[in-house]
Formats: C-alpha cells, sequence, structure tokens
C-alpha cells in the first residue's frame, strides 16, 4: 500500500466506480467511511493526516490547474508498487534540486497527484540543534 502521509480534498469524478477502483484498489488507500447508496455514493479515504472524499459525479473532468500532492514514506517504493499495479506513471521518482524526492501519476480523469517523499536530511524534517 502506498503510504500517504498528509492531505485534504473531494473530489466529484467522471465516473465514481472507475475513481474508486483506482484510488481504493490501485492506489491503496484505505476506506475511512462510505455513505450513501448507488453509483454515486460517497466513499472518504484515509490519507494519513487528511482523507479524500470521492462523491457524487461530474459531467467533465477537473481543472487542469487542480493537483493532489500526497507525501509518500519511500517514492521509489511507491513508484515499482504503482507500476505492478498499472498505474500509468506520468513522471519517475526525481531528486528535485529543493532537495525532495517528486513523482506524478494521474487518476482516471487526469487529475494530476505529485507524491512527494521528504528525505530524512531535508530542512522539513531535520533541523540541527532542535
Amino acid at each position: 500500500m502506498v503510504h500517504v502521509l498528509g492531505s485534504r480534498t473531494l473530489l466529484r469524478p467522471t465516473d465514481p466506480d472507475r475513481s474508486r477502483a483506482f484510488y481504493g484498489e490501485q492506489l491503496g488507500l484505505a476506506v475511512h467511511r462510505e455513505f450513501g447508496t448507488g453509483p454515486e455514493r460517497g466513499t472518504v479515504y484515509f490519507l494519513g493526516g487528511g482523507f479524500l472524499e470521492v462523491s457524487g459525479r461530474s459531467d467533465t473532468p477537473l481543472t487542469p490547474g487542480l493537483a493532489l500532492w500526497l507525501q509518500v514514506e519511500d517514492a521509489a517504493a511507491a513508484h515499482e508498487e504503482l507500476r505492478a499495479k498499472g498505474v500509468e506513471i506520468v513522471r519517475p521518482p526525481v531528486k528535485e534540486p529543493w532537495g525532495l524526492v517528486e513523482m506524478w501519476i494521474a487518476d482516471p480523469d487526469g487529475t494530476r497527484i505529485v507524491l512527494v517523499e521528504v528525505p530524512a536530511e531535508h530542512p522539513l524534517r531535520y533541523r540541527p540543534g532542535i
């Protein structure tokens, strides 16, 4: 399972069943709760420090400017796991000049998802003297 450490958002997908399969089966996110009935029922996934609610339906995909940023413990392990599950990898893990390791994927509606690893030595995690 991809170990997501924090995020929060609400998605209204064009195909709720397809999106639930992506987030629940391919990404392996744990279900926090479900509500309603039928194909547009709501499913709330646990994201470590937040939740992702997939509910309702939209006639069109979300705005192309929207992106989810999800922190993972190990981007390389997430890459291997998601690739084996058939998730389209938009960009494999790359250590950015600012020190974070980022990998890009997309959900079935094309919503950009950036999986971010914060290395132990990065200033976001390690501050000498504290």
